[in-house]
């Protein structure tokens, strides 16, 4: 056998499921009673055969099969002892719960993202900053409602939306909450609970007076945009020191208004030159300036960004089923896969664009070699591979799995 060290004796992907606590995932197993009359594809092996179909963008069944087929002598390092037929995989997506992907994530959180904190993302330094929105996965299916009008044409246009919360030095989801596409945005504040002195960013389509008051007597700092039909009163005004952004055109704590609802807030008023246009921000913050908190704000980008990565590097056009639950769980394994690519990112001192390190290690997840040094310099690795002359991987391999 060859000394040359590109090569492991597991493939890529094994290399990624060390992430997930194979005892962990046994224990929520069998708390949530997900193997409840299973005889062969038990939680565990759906769960890496679901991801090893997103991480590979699978678009159906057949091709999930039609993979593990084509590497049937490498799975037994994943701990699949046979190759899953179509019925069976479909069969799963509807016995086992999507609460059990659920929480897989919640545990790969809990345990891994400690190392994903970045305080560099953050433009104002300040304690815990969460990023609150949602986003719509269409679904050209009947079993979740809609949102908007009826068509005049063909059938309505069905969705699932997600409703997401991340910390903003981590850029990874903390919450994670499925509606269909119709439900209000604003729903995701009555459950929001978060340490005093912690700031949620959220866009105006969250407007709740009355979540605003608790969040404001709980000692969270809200920053979001005013809505332009929005009744207030102004109370005071707050000096603009002369050194502040040009933009700022007006600082004052009014009183918002909703029938019988009132709410005490900060209403900034900016000119954004750039975007040609007034923006109104609001805020229960009273102590930073007008400036620090349209920084903050502007942060909000971060989970715009988030959701364009998921849609764009996973699966999330077609489904390997129809029903509320295999929709659901697909969503799931995607924040997974996601989550598991941005712990390597974060281990790795090489710069990749979070795309091609996604589709690099989706060319290589079957291949026997070392993730980590392939990833830090991967031209110098097969340039020494291809002078060394090393035989293949399965050539070096002998698998007895």
């Amino acid at each position: 056998m060859s000394k040359n060290t590109n090569f492991t004796g597991q493939p890529v992907y094994t290399q990624i499921l060390k992430y997930i606590d194979r005892n962990s995932i046994k224990l929520i197993a069998r708390q949530g009673e997900y193997n409840r009359y299973v005889k062969k594809l038990d939680a565990y092996t759906h769960l890496v055969t679901f991801l090893f179909a997103v991480i590979e963008r699978y678009d159906s069944i057949r091709e999930i099969v039609l993979g593990l087929l084509s590497n049937a002598n490498k799975l037994g390092h994943l701990g699949i002892r046979y190759c899953i037929k179509r019925s069976t995989f479909a069969e799963a997506n509807q016995r086992i719960s999507s609460q059990f992907f659920g929480a897989v994530y919640a545990e790969l959180y809990r345990s891994h993202a400690r190392f994903l904190a970045d305080s560099r993302r953050l433009r104002v330094k300040v304690k815990k900053l969460y990023i609150m929105d949602s986003t719509t996965i269409s679904l050209f299916s009947n079993i979740l409602k809609g949102a908007g009008r009826n068509r005049k044409y063909g059938k309505k246009k069905g969705g699932i939306k997600s409703h997401t919360i991340i910390l903003a030095d981590e850029n990874v989801p903390v919450l994670i909450r499925y509606t269909s596409a119709a439900t209000h945005d604003h729903i995701l504040l009555k459950e929001l609970t978060l340490s005093i002195g912690s700031y949620i960013v959220f866009d105006k389509g969250y407007v709740d007076y009355v979540q605003y008051e608790r969040l404001t007597q709980t000692g969270i700092f809200y920053i979001t945009k005013l809505k332009n039909n929005a009744v207030y009163e102004s109370i005071e005004e707050i000096d603009i020191p002369d050194d502040a952004d040009a933009g700022i055109i007006k600082d004052e704590v009014v009183v918002l208004r909703k029938k019988e609802i009132e709410h005490k807030s900060r209403r900034i008023t900016y000119w954004d030159d750039k975007k040609k246009k007034l923006i109104v921000y609001l805020s229960n913050n009273i102590e930073l300036t007008a400036e620090e908190i349209i920084n903050i704000y502007r942060n909000r980008w971060q989970i715009e960004t988030l959701f364009k990565q998921l849609k764009q590097n996973f699966p999330l056009k077609y489904f390997y089923g129809d029903s509320v639950n295999a929709i659901e769980s697909q969503i799931w394994v995607t924040m997974i896969a996601n989550f598991l690519f941005a712990l390597i990112q974060s281990k790795i001192k090489r710069q990749w664009a979070f795309s091609n390190l996604a589709t690099t290690i989706r060319q290589v997840l079957m291949s026997y070699i070392n993730l980590y040094k392939f990833l830090e310099q991967p031209e110098k690795e097969w340039i020494e591979l291809i002078n060394n002359k090393s035989p293949a991987p399965d050539q070096m391999i002998i698998d007895f799995g």
